[in-house]
């Protein structure tokens, strides 16, 4: 290790030690569940449609494939971490053992908030994955209840799901995939109707005893590569950072009314907590001062093929070979994934995503937020 790693090693302990040891963050959970897309995905869907996920997916961390949609760990990863609590397994995922003491994880890559269509990436909608949650605990207090202590150590009893902690990270997909069939305006319009359903489907975790939820509000879309690439080919539809805007505004307008939602929510149920999460800002700051941070490239994927500005090809995933123009092509991931904010197109990296709970872990991206002030501001890279 260089005197360079060591010095950000030093500054990333010492950071955990103070989130750790702060009395104005409490993150005393029994238990976590939590709700997604690929964002948050620890290997559902891998395991629901039984596709493969090979490297060089995970190849950080890991080093192998991890089942998730990124170079390494996830931003979940890194906020259990945090919380001194085991990655959450997969619900789907029958195999390694899976231990759901501490929780279960119901995100699915490509999953929406609003109902799976024919064309859906995922059929694990966010009421689905509800709907999974509660046959979890339906079945998990069956077997506790009828085998004695034999499933003490896999499954959370009864306290667990009142005292737990519900984390939702989903609607990117809602968005992003609306501009494939809509225009502006009639995405804009689309929200509302997206949102109400989100309500429904906290509603229904409220019911189940659900108490303490996590909301994480969606990023700079019209910044991910797969978007500059289909829908940023005239400069005029790009913003100063090379983004496309139109995206950008239906995510700004989503969060916007995503905010409103959680503070009815909570003033509907006063004996709930519900804590806002400004993914967007977090994003579009790492974005706009990349260099600041460390990175060398905002928006370029680290895994494609094309090369600059985007190395994002449509036609070819990361990892994979194909055909392209009568020439076999492998979308190979560059060298050093640590320089880059984008790993595939879509997806960040693992040291992105490290940036990101850094900055969620200060608790000034919160609302309600998690203390006032910190000790220092972090401008390293992880």
């Amino acid at each position: 290790m260089n005197i360079t790693k060591m010095k950000i090693f030093y500054v990333i302990l010492f950071f955990i030690m103070y989130i750790q040891n702060s009395n104005s963050i409490d993150f005393n959970y029994l238990s976590a569940f939590n709700f997604g897309d690929s964002n948050s995905d620890t290997g559902d869907l891998v395991a629901g449609l039984g596709i493969r996920l090979d490297l060089p997916y995970g190849q950080n961390s890991f080093k192998t494939s991890s089942q998730r949609f990124c170079d390494g760990r996830l931003l979940i990863d890194f906020l259990m971490d945090a919380m001194d609590m085991p990655f959450l397994n997969p619900y789907l995922d029958s195999l390694g053992l899976p231990n759901f003491k501490k929780g279960c994880n119901f995100a699915a890559a490509g999953s929406t908030i609003l109902p799976a269509n024919p064309t859906s990436v995922s059929p694990f909608s966010f009421d689905l994955q509800i709907s999974q949650f509660i046959r979890f605990k339906t079945r998990s207090l069956e077997l506790l209840s009828k085998t004695g202590r034999r499933y003490e150590k896999y499954l959370p009893p009864l306290d667990y799901y009142s005292k737990g902690l519900y984390m939702i990270d989903i609607g990117q997909n809602d968005i992003a995939g609306a501009f494939y069939s809509k225009s502006l305006d009639q995405v804009l319009a689309s929200i509302p109707s997206i949102l109400e359903t989100f309500e429904a489907g906290l509603k229904r975790l409220y019911v189940e005893g659900g108490r303490n939820f996590w909301i994480h509000n969606t990023g700079p879309l019209g910044c991910l590569a797969q978007n500059i690439a289909k829908f940023g080919t005239d400069p005029t539809k790009l913003d100063e950072f090379g983004c496309v805007s139109s995206h950008n505004q239906a995510a700004k307008l989503f969060n916007l009314q995503l905010h409103a939602l959680s503070n009815k929510f909570q003033a509907q149920f006063p004996d709930s907590n519900v804590t806002y999460v400004d993914i967007f800002s977090i994003k579009s700051n790492l974005i706009a001062n990349y260099s600041r941070f460390g990175f060398e490239n905002p928006l370029m994927a680290c895994c494609g093929v094309g090369g600059a500005p985007l190395n994002y090809d449509t036609r070819i995933t990361c990892g994979q070979t194909k055909v392209i123009d009568g020439i076999s092509v492998t979308a190979k991931a560059c060298n050093d994934s640590s320089e880059y904010i984008n790993w595939d197109g879509i997806h960040y990296t693992e040291a992105a995503n490290n940036f990101v709970s850094s900055q969620i872990l200060t608790g000034k991206y919160s609302d309600p937020p998690f203390s006032d002030q910190m000790p220092f501001f972090l401008s390293l890279k992880f």
